[in-house]
């Protein structure tokens, strides 16, 4: 089967069927029973909740006091700021970790700090603090060690520093490490911080790194004498943080993104706002989108190609022309960082069709890759053919590996199945990173295809329904409605609506790279519509020949061309009749 063909074969259409009394909250909340019912379908669940999603403010943070170990690490940290302590912060080389870093220096520098920051590189220094990172730090004369987005697996390396003599406080949001009995393992550090650590107390678990950092900024303020407003201040980085790391826009998560998105143009980050103008954004209209698709990678793309202090170094930038110039050096790399991983995609995908597409997991050798590109080409591979898919590269005297999987394989169990041919790995179901011996390649192929349990039901994407809509229904009232449900991503994803039996009486190819194809629709009930679809236009009108009759899913959206308002649908995905 080859992609074009797998490109053809439909997806399963999925009604969600989440129940509760729609006509009541409507009328309690004053919204449509349509867009209740989505918001219950988002796991929204009685009307404290509700009246959360639709309405929280930053009021409704929770009290960082909850964070168990928040009230021992900022009390060790003011101590130290007072004694005029050096402070060193060891982030990470992703976006949660750079705008944690941000956080933390910008935070304790305003307390009056002695403290300067290291962020370990992809390549030389692997994942998270290290023993490396420590006896420098040593050398350095360094007192106090603060983790970001990492440390709370890092026990070793936090034994070594201790031994050392050196105060350790780990502030992170990963899963802690649990012993052979399952029980947690916590690092020798003098103060933890981290929801995900037994007996926390904090409401929500599911934060990212950058907002521990904020939080912990916060009390730190409260404790020496900081206004609040300059907290609150920074919430954008924290909110940044959170789509980027893709975390889900839930509970405080939503109610963080949506307003830091707001709270944008006020940034008085001058690195943040070239960086948006480079990328020919406007600042005064970001979505979760935009964070995640476009400013994200190009803050991603220095820790991937070179380093991530450029992009904390952006970030934290009060020169009008240097931060230009370095905005634009990161749109650069990472325009450089998505050819590479085209390039990649396209090898990958060749190799898919004409080797391994009998294969119920795909593993892919991609021995001249950039390995900081593994995750993404692993990611797209799985899109294009909705199995789980490892992509390998050589690195350092081996070879590594990432791999993106789908709801039927539990890619870290997997892993565990196979682990005598690693040399390390971890992860989680969806997601995991490795490294074996290049000899070992075939063998790891052959083992996980050998001893997956997967059907060819478990290939077929599924694409979920919140209402069965009639196009009738829309109005652009019923539109702007919708829009109370941003920010969306995910965790809380765009709606999903469908209409069964439209009749399309035209099409158009539009677009320079014809990928657009607009229809011109009409109901049983005689209602005509217009229809945008994203697509190869012309592999579409070939698949459409003479059949007339289609079913769709779809989002509704205004269409505002020289004055004139129309009502149109954006199709995500469509059946035609045969």
């Amino acid at each position: 089967m080859n992609r074009n063909e797998r490109a053809a074969t439909q997806p399963l259409w999925m009604l969600q069927t989440k129940r509760a009394d729609f006509a009541a909250l409507a009328e309690r909340f004053h919204i449509s029973p349509v867009t209740a019912r989505i918001i219950r379908n988002r796991d929204v669940v009685g009307e404290e909740d509700m009246a959360r999603y639709l309405h929280g403010t930053i009021r409704d943070l929770y009290d960082p006091h909850l964070l168990k170990g928040m009230d021992r690490a900022v009390s060790l940290l003011c101590g130290k700021i007072r004694a005029g302590a050096r402070i060193r912060i060891v982030g990470d080389y992703d976006i949660d970790g750079v705008c944690s870093t941000y956080l933390l220096y910008r935070g304790i520098s305003r307390c009056g700090g002695m403290v300067d920051y290291q962020i370990p590189e992809r390549i030389r220094d692997g994942y998270g603090i290290n023993e490396q990172i420590i006896q420098k730090a040593s050398d350095d004369g360094i007192d106090t060690l603060v983790t970001c987005d990492n440390g709370i697996a890092a026990l070793e390396q936090i034994r070594l520093a201790k031994q050392l003599g050196m105060t350790v406080i780990v502030t992170d949001h990963h899963e802690v490490v649990r012993g052979e009995d399952g029980s947690q393992v916590l690092p020798e550090a003098d103060a933890v911080v981290n929801p995900k650590q037994e007996g926390d107390t904090y409401p929500f678990h599911e934060i990212c790194g950058g907002v521990v950092a904020y939080k912990l900024v916060q009390v730190l303020y409260e404790q020496m004498g900081v206004p609040q407003e300059e907290w609150a201040s920074m919430l954008e980085f924290a909110a940044i943080a959170t789509v980027g790391d893709v975390m889900r826009l839930q509970d405080e998560n939503r109610i963080l993104v949506r307003f830091g998105l707001r709270q944008m143009p006020q940034t008085k980050s001058l690195g943040l706002k070239a960086l948006v103008e480079a990328c020919g954004l406007d600042i005064t209209a970001l979505s979760a989108y935009h964070i995640g698709f476009v400013i994200g990678p190009c803050l991603n793309a220095s820790g991937r190609l070179q380093t991530a202090k450029l992009a904390l170094e952006l970030l934290l930038c009060e020169e009008p022309e240097r931060a230009k110039g370095l905005a634009e050096e990161l749109k650069l790399l990472n325009e450089e960082r998505k050819t590479m991983t085209q390039e990649g995609v396209e090898e990958a995908l060749a190799q898919v069709e004409s080797r391994y597409a009998a294969d119920s997991v795909l593993v892919v050798f991609l021995p001249d890759c950039h390995e900081s590109l593994a995750g993404i080409i692993a990611g797209r591979v799985r899109e294009a053919w909705n199995r789980p898919t490892f992509v390998l590269t050589r690195s350092e005297g081996c070879v590594k590996g990432s791999g993106r999987s789908i709801e039927a394989y539990h890619m870290y169990q997997a892993l565990c199945g196979v682990q005598d041919l690693l040399l390390k790995f971890g992860g989680h179901p969806m997601a995991a990173g490795f490294s074996l011996e290049e000899a070992d390649v075939e063998e790891f192929r052959r083992r996980l295809n050998e001893q997956a349990r997967l059907t060819p039901q478990d290939f077929a994407a599924k694409i979920w329904i919140d209402v069965a809509m009639p196009l009738e229904y829309i109005s652009e009232p019923l539109i702007q409605e919708l829009k109370l449900l941003e920010p969306f991503g995910q965790g809380n994803e765009k709606p999903q609506f469908a209409q069964k039996n439209l009749q399309i009486r035209q099409t158009r190819v539009l677009g320079k790279n014809h990928n657009v194809v607009k229809l011109s629709l009409i109901t049983e009930q005689g209602t005509p519509m217009d229809g945008l679809l994203f697509t190869e236009g012309d592999r579409f009108q070939e698949e459409l020949g003479t059949q007339r009759g289609i079913d769709v899913v779809y989002y509704p959206d205004v269409n505002d061309y020289n004055g004139r308002r129309s009502l149109q649908i954006v199709i995500r995905s469509y059946k035609l009749h045969g």
